[in-house]
């Protein structure tokens, strides 16, 4: 990892989007049509609506790190519930790549960008893009009963976010943080850091 630093704020290490990004594609390539229903640990959301924020978020920080800010940028992810469109597991494999491939120039994590509505450092909006990845992939292998095994680097960064998150003043996209054993998993307490219970499964 290389870290990056300017004006905007303190050193931020660069992580390669690439191996969580496949992750992601896995995940999204394993969910079958008669999924698309089911309940996912985001209470608001079922699959569908889970892909199709997936799919949003992607196309917004893919944008916010090439600095291309707009509509797919200043869109605030709450105003309603996302859902998918035909076609959109092929939009999600294209703009997983471009979203790596963003995140793979410095110059993204340097400066100011913008996303979901809000200005915010470049370094941090590639940690919450991380967390983001990290978390939902989480969302999606319980829901439809998928193995996951997240990027270390991914993970570690999206870990770190959370935990300095959790030590200040509450995000209103986080629920209450779930206490979880200092000897478990660290995707666990990442899961648990973002206000989710890391034994939820679908209710049989």
């Amino acid at each position: 990892m290389t870290d990056t630093t300017d004006e905007t704020g303190p050193a931020v290490p660069m992580v390669d989007f690439g191996p969580q990004t496949r992750i992601v594609a896995r995940l999204a390539d394993g969910v079958g049509e008669d999924q698309l229903g089911l309940p996912t640990p985001c209470p608001e959301y079922a699959v569908r609506h889970l892909l199709g924020h997936v799919v949003g978020l992607t196309v917004a920080f893919r944008d916010a790190g090439r600095k291309d800010l707009g509509a797919t940028t200043d869109t605030n992810p709450a105003a309603s519930l996302p859902d998918i469109t035909d076609g959109w597991r092929d939009t999600l494999t294209k703009a997983l790549g471009e979203l790596a491939e963003a995140w793979r120039d410095p110059r993204a994590w340097q400066g100011m960008t913008r996303a979901g509505g809000v200005d915010l450092p470049g370094g941090v909006a590639g940690l919450v893009a991380l967390d983001e990845l990290v978390v939902h992939s989480w969302d999606l292998a319980r829901a439809t009963g998928q193995e996951y095994e997240p990027d270390e680097a991914a993970l570690q960064a999206a870990h770190a976010f959370l935990l300095q998150a959790a030590e200040g003043p509450r995000p209103e996209i986080f629920g209450p943080v779930v206490p979880v054993a200092e000897s478990a998993p660290l995707l666990d307490r990442a899961v648990g850091l973002s206000g989710r219970d890391p034994d939820w499964k679908p209710a049989s």
